[in-house]
C-alpha cells in the first residue's frame, strides 16, 4: 500500500475521497476481517452506515473510525492523513499554526489535531530495554537568561534556574536505537521517582550508563552500572558515554523552541511521545513511518473535553 505514494503530494492525491480513506484505514486497522472496538470480537456484519457486531451478546453498531483518534470528527479524514503525514515527517513536527494554513482549517482544529496524533503515537506495551542503556534526564523550560529580572530575583530564591522547568527523565537502549521518556510535572527528580521507572523498563541484564548524579546510585544494587562523571570533565570513557541520550534531548529541545516554542507541563509527556516515535522510526521511510502511526489508532480516543480538562 506504501507504494502508492512517497511524498505529501502523492498522500494528498492518493487520499482524495473519504472512500479511499476509509477502506485504507480499515485495512490498516483490521486487515480483511473487522474487528469490534466494543467487544473485542472479529467478525461483523456490514450495515448501510457502517458494520454490526456478530456476537449475540454485544451486537453493537460501529464504524470505521470508532474507537480512534478520528471518532466523531467533522473534518474529512483526507485532512487527518495529510496532519499525520505532516507530523511524522518532519523531523521536528509542525506547529498547529502552519498545520492551519497547509490544510485550511482552523488553529484549534490544528491544534487538537495535532494533539490527538500525539495520542495516538503512544507505545501501547513499549518492549523491555536491554543491551546497553543510556539513562539521563534534562529540563525542558525556558532560559534563566531570558526571564526577566524579577523572575530571575525569584528563582535565586525559591530553587534557582530549574525552579520554573519540568523534568524530563528517559531511557535510550543503544543497540536498537529505541528511546523511552517520563515526564515528572515537578522541577526536581528524586531516586524514587526514578527507580521504579526504571526497573518497569529496563531488564534486568542490561548495562545502564548514567551521569554521576546522585539519584542513580542505587541503580548498582540491581543493575550493572557505569558512570560517566561529568562533574570531573569525563565525557567519554572507552564505550562509556550519554551522547545518544543527550543527542535525543538535543533534538527534542530544538523542536520546542524552534517549532513550538512554547510547551506547557500539562502537554510535555505528548511532545515526547511524538518526538520519541519520530527518533525510533528515523531509519524508516517517511510513509512506512506513516502507515505504521496509521496502525496504532486502536483504542486512542482523545476528546477535547479530556484534552482541555
Amino acid at each position: 500500500m506504501t507504494s502508492q505514494f512517497k511524498s505529501l503530494k502523492q498522500v494528498i492525491h492518493y487520499f482524495k475521497d473519504e472512500t479511499t480513506c476509509k477502506a485504507y484505514l480499515a485495512k490498516q486497522r483490521w486487515g480483511d476481517t473487522p474487528s469490534c472496538p466494543h467487544c473485542g470480537n472479529v467478525g461483523a456484519y456490514v450495515t448501510n452506515r457502517g458494520f454490526k457486531c456478530k456476537a449475540k451478546e454485544c451486537a453493537k453498531k460501529f464504524s470505521v473510525t470508532s474507537g480512534t483518534i478520528f471518532e466523531n470528527t467533522k473534518i474529512p479524514l483526507s485532512d487527518w492523513f495529510a496532519a499525520i503525514y505532516l507530523a511524522t515527517a518532519h523531523k521536528k513536527g509542525i506547529s498547529s499554526l502552519q498545520l492551519s494554513r497547509d490544510l485550511n482549517i482552523t488553529q484549534k482544529s490544528a491544534w487538537f489535531i495535532l494533539h490527538r496524533v500525539r495520542e495516538m503515537l503512544t507505545e501501547n506495551a513499549p518492549e523491555m530495554l536491554t543491551g546497553t542503556v543510556e539513562v539521563d534526564e534534562t529540563y525542558v523550560g525556558g532560559a534563566t537568561k531570558n526571564k526577566s529580572n524579577k523572575k530571575r530575583a525569584e528563582l535565586r530564591l525559591t530553587g534557582g534556574q530549574y525552579f520554573s522547568k519540568t523534568s524530563v527523565v528517559a531511557m535510550l537502549e543503544r543497540e536498537s536505537g529505541t528511546v523511552q521518556t517520563t515526564v515528572f510535572k515537578a522541577n526536581s527528580v528524586k531516586t524514587s521517582d526514578v527507580l521504579p521507572i526504571i526497573q518497569s523498563t529496563v531488564g534486568e541484564q542490561a548495562l545502564i550508563i548514567t551521569d554521576s548524579s546522585t539519584m542513580y546510585g542505587s541503580l548498582k544494587q540491581s543493575y550493572k552500572h557505569e558512570v560517566v562523571n561529568h562533574v570531573q570533565k569525563e565525557y567519554v570513557r572507552g564505550a562509556m558515554h550519554t551522547n545518544t541520550i543527550e543527542g535525543f534531548f538535543s533534538q527534542l529541545k530544538r523542536g520546542i523552541v524552534g517549532v513550538y516554542h512554547f510547551v506547557s507541563t500539562k502537554h510535555l509527556h505528548r511532545y515526547c511521545h511524538e518526538f520519541g516515535y519520530r527518533y525510533n522510526t528515523r531509519k524508516i521511510l517517511d510513509p512506512v513511518r506513516f502507515e505504521g502511526a496509521i496502525k496504532n489508532v486502536n483504542g486512542k480516543r482523545l476528546t477535547y473535553k479530556k484534552l482541555i480538562a
